[in-house]
């Protein structure tokens, strides 16, 4: 087991995002509530050993649990069997978590007394617990919970005792700004994890020990499936050929699967100007994810245009300023004849020339922004200029456009993972337009699509997040259309209810235009990936202006569903690789028959390249090992590069018109007839087989 010691920072307003409302808190999990409690259980055994430990924020999250620490002695993994042992005391004991409310005067007074996440009173005050009682809305119900000597300041919610704690280590050390914010002290972050039994956290160990023989940085490099490039720039992979082969079979499947179900591919630039992305909305809400604009030269005649502009501009603002300094001046002659009348005159002397000054900016800013341009970072805009390219009636809906479209997003340099996190992308996505009464339809098509991917790929365990917004950030981080917001809420959500799909609902994580599902899937060995989105539109079709006539000839607005079942290429390959550990089934697998021959006369070498040509002939990603080396060496170069299927091929397998057969992960199969092999080859491509 391996420990990281890392730094950890976020926005202000990402934590702000992150504080659990009271209601949100009400609906922890078991685990979730389990390991908020070791949390507590920590910080009490870091106060036995370090009494003048200072705490912040010590939640659960999705592997485990943390606290935030201030304290003068460096925390690292050789003190983490000591800091065990204290927590191992506090749960024998058995101590009850007592929960107390008290008003904000009482929380404050604990505070200043240094007994708030402490043992006892102390001499400094609880600095940042002081801090967070600050910051609790008004109203808001403040609470303390005890366990033994410790009391923190919590809103719970937690286990009945300590003693139901079951399992628990600390895993790693790390760094953190305080609120995220690189003004404020730099704090050490404790994490451990926690589970009801100890077979499930030596389960979890052991899954982290084979996800790291399963890392699809590892076995991406060691398979020659992609590689990041620093000459390229980080998180913009490069396909090696085994890798573009992967790609070429996905992208197979799903145009397969579109076509069936009645999709129409269409192709969309990389680029695009400003204005369409203003259009869309996703400039500014989308802003800081997209690649800086390029500006682009004018021409002759609208930097002409521009610099004329500018000056009307600038002697405007000199007209402005010399009637605002004349009004300053008749402001102070108050009572003086006339001064009434002439400053209203020239108050509405200004207010035209402010309006002058609107226009022409708004002129300018046209001019600029039609050379300014933006490298794509989503495929939605486009589509939806290809719908509106045509007129469009209720009998051509629903209208459903797919393409593999290139994205590229500006993701910060530490959240960059592998595969997982890139700036590059290629999504496998697709816009349907329909009108109302056809939207449940559609969206149980999507989701009966994503079920029957999961099957193909041996996707057995799923979760789909259901993502509302939240009603006090409307016109902020959502758009201002509070009754469609509703409407297309409830209708996902009587969807899923009736369809009978596995789903959470998460509130303020919604897509700005609409609620979204975003897709979490679990590989084989139990490891959660975030794979898929599924988003409802109501928004962009009304920005785009987007129509179709219905039976009564009447303009009405589309709704729209964005999907993308197999996500990105990154991301799912990323995903593929660790869920098979590289050894991907015949149809996928970037190499799928190597021939491997004992010896190197020539009528055998004759037999073994009219086996390949025959193999890619059916299009069948076929190789010969061309080495004189000896048969046990070729077999281990082979089974190291996970081929799927070797055909072994000696004297006796040419002269019986046969082949060897060896499977990776199997072995051996025999010798068996070269036409029988063949036909049964090319039968598991055709069909997918999982094997």
């Amino acid at each position: 087991m391996s420990f990281v010691f890392f730094v950890v920072n976020f926005t202000a307003q990402q934590m702000q995002e992150e504080r659990k409302t009271p209601e949100m808190r009400a609906q922890m999990t078991d685990i979730e509530r389990l390991r908020h409690s070791t949390a507590h259980v920590l910080a009490t055994a870091i106060l036995k050993i370090w009494p003048e430990a200072q705490f912040a924020a010590g939640p659960p999250v999705d592997t485990g649990f943390y606290y935030d620490v201030d304290l003068p002695h460096r925390i690292s993994p050789d003190d983490f069997e000591r800091i065990e042992a204290e927590m191992k005391k506090e749960i024998k004991a058995n101590h009850p978590f007592e929960r107390m409310e008290v008003s904000r005067d009482e929380a404050l007074a604990l505070g200043k007394k240094g007994r708030l996440a402490a043992l006892n009173e102390r001499n400094a005050p609880s600095k940042f617990k002081l801090d967070i009682i600050e910051n609790i809305p008004p109203g808001e119900t403040i609470s303390l919970y005890r366990n033994g000597d410790f009391i923190d300041l919590c809103a719970g919610p937690h286990v009945m005792r300590t003693g139901n704690i079951g399992a628990f280590k600390l895993t790693s050390v790390a760094s953190a700004y305080y609120k995220g914010d690189e003004e404020n002290p730099q704090l050490q972050r404790v994490y451990g994890t926690a589970f009801k039994t100890k077979k499930e956290l030596d389960d979890y160990f052991a899954m982290l020990e084979e996800g790291k023989k399963r890392d699809h940085r590892k076995l991406g490099k060691e398979l020659e499936i992609y590689i990041i490039d620093e000459d390229v720039g980080p998180g913009l992979p490069l396909w090696l050929p085994r890798g573009a082969a992967i790609i070429e079979e996905l992208e197979k499947l799903a145009k397969e699967t579109e076509f069936a179900a009645g999709y129409q591919r269409v192709r969309s630039t990389n680029i695009a100007r400003e204005r369409l992305y203003l259009k869309s909305g996703h400039l500014p809400y989308y802003k800081e994810s997209m690649f800086p604009p390029m500006q682009l030269k004018l021409d002759v005649e609208e930097e002409a245009r521009g610099m004329a502009l500018q000056r009307r501009i600038a002697k405007n603002q000199e007209r402005a300023k010399a009637i605002q300094e004349k009004i300053s001046k008749l402001e102070q002659q108050r009572g003086v004849p006339f001064s009434a009348m002439e400053m209203a005159k020239d108050k509405a002397e200004a207010a035209k020339i402010e309006a002058e000054a609107r226009t022409m900016a708004s002129e300018l800013a046209v001019i600029l922004s039609s050379h300014r341009y933006y490298v794509k970072a989503m495929n939605c805009p486009h589509h939806h200029t290809l719908y509106a390219a045509l007129p469009r009636s209720y009998r051509d809906l629903p209208l459903r456009f797919a393409e593999y479209g290139f994205c590229h997003r500006y993701e910060q340099s530490g959240e960059l993972f592998g595969l997982m996190r890139v700036r590059s992308m290629q999504m496998n996505d697709a816009h349907l337009y329909m009108t109302p009464d056809q939207f449940e339809s559609e969206f149980n098509a999507v989701n009966e699509m994503y079920l029957n991917y999961f099957k193909l790929f041996g996707i057995e365990k799923y979760l789909m997040r259901f993502s509302t917004h939240d009603p006090a950030k409307l016109g902020q981080k959502f758009v201002h259309e509070p009754e469609l917001w509703k409407k297309t809420e409830d209708m996902t959500r009587n969807v899923l209810k009736s369809s009978g799909i596995n789903y959470v609902e998460v509130p303020n994580e919604a897509a700005f235009y609409g609620p979204k599902i975003d897709v979490q899937a679990w590989s084989v060995i139990g490891r959660e990936f975030s794979i898929a989105t599924n988003q409802v539109d109501f928004a962009q079709p009304r920005r785009f202006d987007l129509r179709y006539k219905d039976r009564d000839n009447v303009d009405k607005i589309p709704l729209c569903i964005h999907r993308a079942p197999l996500g990105t290429h990154e991301r799912f390959i990323g995903f593929l690789i660790e869920h098979y550990a590289g050894n991907f089934p015949l149809w996928l697998s970037p190499e799928q028959v190597r021939i491997l021959t004992i010896g190197d006369e020539p009528n055998l070498l004759d037999y073994a390249r009219a086996t390949l040509d025959e193999l890619r002939g059916h299009q069948v990603r076929a190789e010969i090992d061309p080495s004189t080396d000896k048969i046990n060496g070729k077999i281990q170069r082979a089974e190291q590069m996970k081929v799927h299927t070797m055909f072994v091929i000696g004297k006796r397998d040419m002269e019986a018109n046969a082949v060897s057969v060896r499977v990776h992960g199997k072995g051996n199969l025999g010798a068996k007839p070269r036409s029988e092999v063949m036909a049964d080859i090319l039968q598991s491509i055709k069909e997918r087989r999982s094997e």
